[in-house]
Formats: structure tokens, sequence, C-alpha cells
């Protein structure tokens, strides 16, 4: 299992570890429920150290990109970032990533991609490479550390580690500047449906960083976080986790995340894609449940609309948000209008759903 290198420090915080995507990852610290409550109210400290980093530099980066993936690279402005996908020739998605371009002064992009797909993502990357004259891509995994702040008071205490001025940085940009002690970068994306920011340092910072966080956001009550509470954060707000929401059998138009997806270029899947439209679309969609049942709907299980079969569960939890339980599935269209009654079955028992619409949770802006 490979190891972020603040591994030792979550051992020391009497985080409890587990393995995630190849990684050994902090699950939780205080409590899951607890770290997402903290999170939605104040703010939650991340390890993000697991996910793939890939600068792609040279003259034909912009193009190298418009054939990778199938968000539109050359409208990315400096400084902004595009949510896109990476598919095979059939349009199945293989992963979905962020395309960071460099703010002004910097050429070039970074890709972060999941860290359970990153070494075939990788592979994609450099055997799509082999077709241009000059792009470089360079794996900062090692090099950079990345950590998040999330939650509502995420922006008065990353800005006290850092001389960007984060009121310019919007939603989906990012900036370099001084972080911590050193030259790093942050962006303002986020996975939990809160304000936030991610973290760019040399590694050998991290610690520092992560500490002096600590020390500087206690009184705005941020706390260190898990994955955990992660999950649960972004299964509220409605976000696709590859693996349960997306994975290699379905499309992109599948999970209804086409607004990564532009047909302005000629990215790998595109006829796919293109076919799948042509023939009325895709016979099934991504949907929420809500149950009044005590019973959590878990990934696999059955969803059924009385005597038959109609799907599978994709994410389920109990959200301290909403105060129930939620789950997403994909369901053929004709059972996806919000209120129609489902039920997911448990061991035999046929528990009740109804389907509302995604996302569960949307924070006031």
């Amino acid at each position: 299992m490979k190891e972020t290198v603040l591994k030792r420090l979550h051992e020391s915080l009497g985080a409890r570890l587990v393995p995630f995507g190849g990684w050994t990852m902090p699950v939780q610290y205080s409590g899951i429920l607890e770290e997402a409550r903290a999170v939605r109210s104040a703010a939650g400290l991340f390890d993000l150290g697991h996910m793939g980093r890939v600068s792609v530099l040279g003259r034909d980066a912009e193009a190298y990109l418009q054939r990778l993936q199938t968000n539109d690279a050359a409208a990315i402005a400096p400084g902004r970032i595009r949510y896109a996908m990476l598919l095979d020739d059939q349009g199945r998605t293989q992963d979905d990533i962020l395309v960071y371009r460099e703010p002004e002064g910097h050429t070039g992009f970074l890709v972060v991609v999941n860290a359970g797909n990153a070494e075939r993502d990788f592979a994609i990357m450099h055997r799509v490479a082999a077709d241009f004259d000059d792009v470089q891509l360079v794996d900062r995994s090692t090099e950079l550390a990345m950590i998040a702040v999330q939650g509502p008071r995420s922006e008065a205490i990353v800005q006290r580690v850092t001389d960007v001025d984060l009121r310019t940085v919007r939603y989906y940009g990012w900036a370099r500047g001084r972080v911590g002690d050193t030259p790093g970068a942050l962006s303002r994306t986020g996975y939990t449906g809160e304000d936030g920011f991610e973290l760019y340092v040399p590694a050998a910072q991290a610690e520092g960083l992560w500490r002096r966080l600590t020390e500087l956001g206690a009184g705005d009550g941020l706390i260190p976080c898990g994955l955990g509470s992660r999950d649960v954060l972004r299964l509220e707000a409605g976000m696709p986790l590859y693996g349960h929401e997306i994975d290699e059998q379905t499309t992109p138009l599948d999970a209804g995340l086409d607004f990564g997806v532009k047909f302005t270029h000629d990215f790998i899947g595109r006829a796919a894609l293109e076919r799948q439209l042509a023939a009325g679309g895709p016979q099934t969609r991504l949907v929420g449940l809500t149950t009044d049942s005590r019973r959590v709907p878990r990934q696999g299980y059955s969803v059924w609309s009385g005597d038959r079969e109609i799907g599978r569960i994709c994410s389920g939890t109990a959200s301290p948000t909403l105060g129930t339980n939620i789950a997403t599935a994909h369901v053929p269209v004709e059972f996806a209008e919000p209120g129609t009654e489902l039920q997911f079955d448990v061991r035999g028992s046929r528990e009740p759903a109804r389907v509302v619409t995604l996302p569960f949770y949307k924070r006031a802006r």
C-alpha cells in the first residue's frame, strides 16, 4: 500500500487508517458524522495526497488535452479549472478528472485524477501523448502534497496561511503564491458541497502546513477529517464517485454529467456518445432516493418497482445534514420522476424509497 507524506501524522492524531485505492488513508478521526457536521457548520481538514497530479507541458499541450478528455481545453481561461472525463472508444468512463490551466504568467496545464485509477489514467495519458510532437507529462504526485480545507469558515482560515487574496479566486479557479512558508498553489473547488480550497505545497512542507492550519483554524472549529465524512458530504451534494455513480459500464450521459462534455473537439469516445444521443439518449437516469426506513440503502442493493427489479443502488448513507437515509441509483427513465415510489431490497425485505431531485443538499451562496 502507498502512503502519503502525512501518514505518520495521521497515526499520531489517532486516525483510523484503511486501504483506499491502493493507499493507506485516514477514514475517520473523531467520527464520520461528527466530521461531516463540522464541515457543514465550520471547516474540515483533509489529506488528498493520494490523488494523482500531472503537469501537461509543451507546444501541443492544449491540442493533446482536446483529444484526451471531454471538456473544451481551448475554452479554459488562465487560472480556471474544468471538470471532465477520460473515455474509451465506446464512450465508457475511465475516470473523471479536473483540468487546470496555469494562471497568467505560467504555461501549461495540471490534471488531477482519482487515486484508484491513477495508474490506468497515466497509461492512457502517455499513450495519447505519443501522437503529438511536443507534449511533456510530468508526474507531480510524489513531489507535491495536496491538502484541502472545506467548509463555510475555509476562506477565513486559508487566508491566514497565504498571500493570495482569496476574494479574487472564484469557484473553479486557482492561483499561485505563497502557501505556508513556501511557494505553492491553491484552488477553489471541493468535493463536499461547501466552499473550500485545495493547497499544493512541496511534500516536505506538508506536515508543517497541516499543523499550522490546525492551530490557526481551531478557533473557527476546524477539525481533521477522513475519507468517510468526505464520502457522506459528496453524496449529500450529489457528486459522483468513480466505482459508484460512474464506472467502466457507464457513459457521462448515463450519469447526467453532460455538463463536462463539449462536442467542440474530437475527443476519444465522442463518436460513441453521438451515437447514443442519435439513438434517443440514455435509457436510464441517475436519481436520488430518500427513505423513511431505518435501514441504509447500500451500494449493490437491488431497486424495485412493485414486482419488477429496475436497478441497483450506487451509493447510500445516513445523512447527518438531512437527518434521513439517502442513496443514488440508475433507474429507467420512466421511473425517474421526482416523487416516484420505489423500494430497495435488504436481504429479502423490501424497504420504501422515494425519488428526489439531485443534489440532496445545496449550500446557500
